[in-house]
């Protein structure tokens, strides 16, 4: 059975908040390192994901939809202001913990109120054969759009899409270079 959109997100947000709780318990700063490298991978990746593959449905199935994807939209690049500072700093700095910490606070009230609300209102608007296109649709895209924060970048398609394509390889290429807690090189977004 393939999962629905609410499904996916779900799943993508429970890893972020896994890979948050292992940097907060690993014991040396290179494991540190690995798991913020594995954290700021998959926040990227699935802001991104969210913003080109669900916004601009709920802009279309639903009444509010536009309100809630502007919303949304404005809950993401605060959390990409905090994960841009973040993804650059090293666990020795003394602001690597409370930034992670006040990044994983405004994320959790989205988080909550994505699941609660607006992923629930998005289900019952669309079909389930729709729902699993766009977990598809989702899935997919993770994998093409760039691995690290950029918060100036256009948050809406098509500009959005276009700087994320030009964007994406050169942080692919620098993932090969970094740290990760399960492989020897980035990790590979098909096997999501």
């Amino acid at each position: 059975m393939t999962p629905r959109i609410i499904d996916a997100i779900k799943e993508d947000h429970r890893e972020i908040e896994d890979y948050y709780n292992k940097i907060l318990s690993a014991t040396t700063d290179e494991e540190k390192t690995q798991w913020q490298n594995q954290f700021t991978w998959e926040l990227a990746r699935h802001s991104l994901g969210e913003e080109l593959v669900v916004y601009p449905v709920f802009e279309k199935a639903l009444p509010d939809g536009q309100a809630m994807a502007d919303n949304d939209r404005k809950q993401h690049n605060s959390v990409k202001e905090q994960l841009k500072k973040f993804q650059n700093f090293k666990p020795s700095d003394p602001d690597f913990e409370p930034t992670l910490k006040a990044l994983m606070s405004d994320l959790a009230q989205h988080i909550k109120e994505e699941e609660a609300e607006d992923l629930p209102k998005l289900e019952d608007a669309i079909s389930a054969e729709e729902s699993e296109k766009l977990a598809k649709s989702f899935g997919r895209t993770k994998m093409f759009v760039p691995s690290r924060s950029h918060p100036s970048a256009p948050d809406k398609p098509p500009f959005e899409t276009a700087v994320g394509l030009m964007t994406a390889p050169i942080d692919h290429l620098a993932d090969l270079f970094r740290s990760w807690p399960h492989t020897k090189g980035m990790p590979n977004p098909s096997t999501k």
